[in-house]
C-alpha cells in the first residue's frame, strides 16, 4: 500500500517575524487573507489533522480545512525560551543556545530535544504510512523538518539544515521504510510562483 502524506506549513505569525521562539499567538488580518487566498490549493485528502498551535488551527480555518486536533504534531517545546527572542536567549545563555544548535539531544530550555520532536514525529510518521489514502497535516515548520529527516534516514543534525517556508506543501510518498519526497512547493496565492 502507498500513502502520501502532505504536510502543510502555516502562515508567518508575529514571533516568526521577530526571531521569537513561539508564544503560541494568532495571525493577523494579511497572513489570514494569504491563506483564504490559497484555499482550494490542497489535494483531496481522506484524513486532515492539524497540530494544536493558534497559527496552525486559524491557518487551517483560512485554508477551509476541518481537521481533528494531532497532539503528536506539536511544535517543538522549547521550555523557558518560549517567548523569547533569540537575541534575547544568546545572549543570557550564549553556550546553551549554541549547544542546543549542534546537539539534536540537548534540551538546555527544559523542554524537548530536536532528537525527541524527530522521534516523535517520525512515530506519527509511521502509524500515517498505515492509512490508506492521503493524510492532509497542517503542522509547525520543526514538524515538517523532523519528518523529513525520518523519512529519509537522515541523521537528526540535519534538522537544522532544513528550510520550510510558510503556506509550503511537502508530500511524502511511500510506506514506512521507503519515502519519497517532493519539497516544499508554495500553495497557490495570487502572488506565489507556482511550478505546477
Amino acid at each position: 500500500m502507498t500513502s502520501r502524506v502532505t504536510l502543510v506549513s502555516p502562515t508567518i505569525g508575529p514571533s516568526l517575524r521577530q526571531a521569537r521562539f513561539d508564544d503560541d499567538g494568532s495571525i493577523d488580518a494579511e497572513q489570514a487573507a494569504r491563506a483564504r487566498a490559497a484555499a482550494g490549493s490542497l489535494p483531496r485528502a481522506v484524513h486532515v489533522v492539524v497540530s494544536p498551535s493558534v497559527r496552525c488551527r486559524e491557518t487551517a480555518v483560512a485554508l477551509g480545512l476541518r481537521g481533528e486536533d494531532a497532539p503528536g504534531l506539536a511544535a517543538l517545546d522549547v521550555g523557558r525560551w518560549r517567548g523569547l527572542t533569540l537575541d534575547e536567549v544568546a545572549a543570557a545563555e550564549p553556550e546553551a543556545v549554541a549547544r542546543w544548535l549542534t546537539d539534536p539531544d540537548a534540551a538546555p530550555h527544559g523542554g524537548e530535544s530536536v532528537k525527541d520532536v524527530c522521534t516523535r514525529v517520525g512515530n506519527w510518521l509511521d502509524a500515517a504510512a498505515e492509512t490508506d489514502g492521503r493524510t492532509l497535516a497542517m503542522v509547525e515548520p520543526e514538524v515538517v523538518r523532523a519528518a523529513v529527516v525520518h523519512a529519509l534516514g537522515m541523521p537528526t543534525g540535519a534538522f537544522w539544515r532544513l528550510d520550510v517556508p510558510p503556506l509550503t506543501a511537502t508530500e511524502l510518498s511511500g510506506r514506512t521504510g521507503r519515502w519519497n519526497l517532493r519539497l516544499g512547493h508554495p500553495l497557490d496565492t495570487p502572488d506565489a510562483p507556482t511550478d505546477r
